[in-house]
């Protein structure tokens, strides 16, 4: 799989001594972080063929089956204030877009913030993490990226079947694995050119893109639900609500889900 994934990358592609492939893994994201701290460079990427503890937001499980998805995650070293990245989550959304697309053929959705989707189910999660220097500023950052491929309804824990898609159910044929995850590899890589200089067209990629926007949400946290209509994105990512009474108010924490959504009400 490894010699495949380089022999699909791009003569163009910079980073490509510096991928590590595992049949099986607890976590990609774990294990990056160790070598980030350890002083990997600029561009360490890390992808399983299965992941034992694959996790989300708020520690969610990300099933990890053998042979049926990727699971990535790479590392940047942006060199910037935490407050110029509070957009990364949306730019590693729309980079993820824009590798799907290419190879299947169609591109999904984005359900605010990390989600993306097909019609009602889930294709993938993304994950970030930023680990900070001695005077606060960024030190590195990690992307975790985990995309269904190859599966179809019945292959999901039955607890998921409702909710979980994949990239072949959306597109009809399942995709070649190797492919999607150089494309996903060079999507990230242009994104981290990107991701500072052209933060306001990226937004606006997200915006086109994020299938919560115009939608009823309800915010949730804790026990407590509140209920509003999705108008905008932010200039930091964060989802613009006017709840049911009247107020407007940016949204950064909590979890929203789009009504009717993932069993959601």
């Amino acid at each position: 799989m490894k010699d495949r994934i380089l022999s699909a990358l791009s003569g163009t592609y910079p980073w490509k001594e510096r991928l590590h492939f595992f049949p099986t893994l607890g976590s990609t994201n774990d294990h990056l972080r160790q070598l980030a701290k350890s002083g990997a460079p600029r561009g360490t990427a890390v992808i399983a063929d299965r992941q034992t503890g694959g996790h989300g937001r708020r520690g969610r499980s990300f099933h990890s089956p053998e042979g049926s998805g990727i699971y990535l995650s790479i590392l940047l070293r942006p060199q910037c204030r935490p407050d110029q990245l509070m957009h990364l989550t949306c730019a590693a959304a729309v980079a993820m877009c824009d590798a799907v697309e290419r190879i299947s053929g169609f591109r999904p959705g984005i359900k605010w913030t990390n989600d993306l989707v097909c019609g009602q189910r889930k294709l993938g999660g993304i994950l970030t993490e930023l680990g900070f220097g001695p005077e606060g500023n960024v030190d590195w950052v990690i992307i975790g990226i985990g995309i269904n491929c190859t599966q179809h309804s019945e292959d999901f824990p039955e607890e998921l079947r409702d909710m979980a898609g994949s990239v072949a159910m959306a597109a009809g044929t399942a995709p070649d694995r190797a492919l999607l995850a150089a494309a996903m590899l060079e999507s990230l890589h242009r994104m981290s050119e990107d991701l500072i200089p052209r933060r306001a067209p990226i937004l606006d990629d997200y915006r086109r893109d994020c299938i919560t926007l115009g939608k009823e949400v309800v915010l949730l946290r804790g026990d407590e639900r509140s209920y509003g209509l999705a108008l905008d994105i932010d200039e930091t990512g964060a989802l613009v609500v006017r709840f049911r009474d009247g107020t407007v108010k940016t949204v950064n924490s909590g979890e929203v889900s789009v009504r009717g959504m993932y069993g959601y009400l």
